[in-house]
């Protein structure tokens, strides 16, 4: 294995523009406009660069690089605060239950409610992984090295963690459930939108958004059907979610309906389970397979490797990830069982 996870550069621009391209729409951490993916990692080289650890409204945006040829093949994200800038919204999925004693029926009706209660949490997002790297595990490698990330720097992070999945986008690259409720209202496409809301926020969702609840039962059966229901190729991801222990809370996107898992920080389990401890030699190759981390902040690394820990504050690594996280004995190593 020659992948490892670091920190993202000014440099790497162009390879994340190149990776934006290929998308396909309805992925607002990463959009394709060079000056939008500029002013991320020039946020996340100051987020990199701050010597505090308290939780502000930061971006770290991660990449996946092969070592050996120094190509980016991927890239992840992580907000430690949304809702600061402008506000975070939500569709909130509640019941309104009604009883008539004259027809002596019960009517239980599905709601659409626009919330901000997920405001102040932190966020995983902006995953995506080259279409040519998608073999050998690279995907599970970008997703839960966001973690030891949080766990490494824990203090940055809030106690509530949360994940967006994209939605269901048509072949026309448009969102059904856009359709049916939003864009009645905005006289605008979804890409528009979704452009948009990726290069200037979602404040005009607050200037223009009614605050009423939304029927379900009024939507056509397009928007209806596509509620909470991640895009095909979200299906592995939100899988790889439930296992950290993500849970859908009825809380979806308020542009193309996909859901937002919830969870408690210190419960996630690539959290609850991270480990240090000093490298003690570097002939494991043998042992558990795990995911490897060293570094703060703007030095951070992480790549597949092999572990044997001795109880006793100790790990042996791998001399092939010792190399590719540039460590040595005695330094320190975060890990978790693969």
């Amino acid at each position: 294995m020659t992948f490892r996870l670091r920190a993202a550069r000014p440099a790497d621009l162009e390879a994340l523009y190149e990776m934006a391209k290929l998308t396909g729409g309805g992925f607002t951490n990463l959009p394709p406009d060079r000056a939008a993916l500029q002013g991320k990692l020039e946020r996340a080289e100051t987020a990199f660069a701050r010597a505090e650890d308290t939780i502000v409204d930061e971006q770290f945006v991660l990449v996946l690089e092969n070592a050996r040829t120094g190509a980016v093949r991927g890239t992840c994200q992580l907000m430690s605060q949304v809702g600061q800038r402008w506000p975070f919204y939500s569709y909130r999925l509640n019941t309104l239950t009604q009883y008539s004693q004259e027809l002596d029926r019960t009517v239980r009706a599905e709601l659409l409610s626009l919330v901000t209660d997920l405001e102040g949490s932190s966020e995983v997002g902006g995953l995506f992984l080259h279409p040519g790297e998608r073999a050998g595990g690279l995907g599970l490698l970008l997703a839960r090295s966001r973690y030891l990330f949080v766990a490494m720097h824990r203090p940055r992070f809030a106690d509530r963690i949360l994940a967006e999945l994209r939605g269901i986008i048509d072949e026309r690259g448009g969102s059904p459930f856009w359709d049916g409720v939003a864009g009645r209202f905005f006289g605008m496409s979804f890409q528009d939108a979704d452009y948009f809301n990726a290069i200037n926020g979602n404040q005009f969702i607050a200037d223009l958004m009614p605050k009423h609840p939304v029927y379900i039962a009024m939507l056509n059966e397009d928007a209806r059907s596509v509620i909470g229901v991640p895009h095909p190729t979200g299906r592995a991801a939100m899988r790889m979610l439930e296992d950290e222990g993500f849970r859908a809370e009825g809380y979806v996107d308020i542009f193309d309906g996909g859901p937002t898992m919830v969870a408690w920080t210190d419960s996630v389990t690539s959290v609850k389970n991270a480990c240090n401890a000093k490298v003690t030699a570097l002939d494991a190759a043998e042992g558990e397979r795990a995911i490897l981390a060293t570094g703060h902040l703007a030095t951070f690394r992480a790549c597949f490797g092999a572990r044997v820990l001795d109880g006793e504050g100790g790990i042996a690594i791998d001399s092939a990830s010792a190399d590719l996280l540039d460590v040595c004995e005695g330094d320190t190593v975060w890990s978790v069982a693969r």
